[in-house]
């Protein structure tokens, strides 16, 4: 009785764990809702076309354009081109979200995003994301492939 009860213990404490390591989005990275930076768009509704091109280049990579700006409310379709070699992704979220799901990227480097707020591209191939931003701030756009934020895929979203 006494194992039971430690087992039962231990997974409850595995389980709280895992799910504050998740975050907001949950460990199926679900974004479905309003997050503090918007909620999916609606592809049926107009949305102002913004292209962001992902390359890499002299052992950099990047964004173009690396900042934006939109107005609060606006829906914005991001037409993505992966120009460069590698595989590359945009996920949208604030800066703190990013940066712990890096982490977390770092120890499963594989993990797929199925999420309204990311898209992964192979090399030469096009995506998009349709946003609608709901709330003022400055976010964060990055490539959380391992190495790829720390080699400057970044970016910054300014909703007024």
């Amino acid at each position: 009785m006494k194992t039971s009860r430690l087992k039962l213990a231990a997974l409850a404490v595995l389980l709280s764990a895992g799910a504050a390591l998740a975050g907001p989005g949950g460990a199926g990275h679900s974004h479905g809702g309003d997050t503090a930076y918007g909620k999916a768009g609606d592809p049926k509704k107009p949305a102002r076309v913004v292209s962001v091109v992902m390359a890499e280049k002299d052992g950099k990579m990047s964004f173009i354009p690396d900042r934006i700006e939109v107005r609060r409310g606006e829906q914005v379709k991001f037409a993505l081109r992966n120009n460069g070699e590698l595989d590359h992704e945009l996920v949208l979220a604030t800066l703190e979200e990013n940066l712990k799901h890096a982490i977390e990227m770092q120890k499963n480097p594989d993990m797929e995003h199925d999420d309204p707020n990311a898209k992964r591209l192979a090399p030469k191939k096009t995506g998009e994301i349709v946003w609608q931003f709901t709330k003022a701030g400055e976010f964060d756009f990055s490539c959380l492939i391992p190495g790829h934020r720390e080699a400057g895929m970044t970016g910054k979203i300014i909703v007024k």
